[in-house]
């Protein structure tokens, strides 16, 4: 009886993610990171003296992945 091999692929969509990840968690866990790298960076332009326009990019960044993640938790609530 043949084994089947462990690392060949059989999908023909590509491969499926774990059981346990899903799309919405690897898109909260990506717009978590921008928030937090936004919120660094403005904090970095604050201590460096940069531009203005620095601190708006920066700021409005973090209040849209904020805003996005907020959006996200309350839809899913039931």
């Amino acid at each position: 009886m043949p084994h089947p091999d462990p690392y060949r692929s059989d999908h023909a969509d590509g491969p499926a993610l774990s059981p346990g990840l899903t799309r919405g968690a690897v898109l909260r866990s990506l717009l978590w990171i921008v928030v937090v790298v936004s919120a660094v960076a403005n904090m970095v332009a604050s201590f460096g003296g940069a531009e203005t326009w620095v601190h708006l990019v920066c700021g409005a960044v973090t209040v849209l992945g904020g805003g996005a993640l907020v959006v996200r938790g309350l839809r899913s609530r039931p």
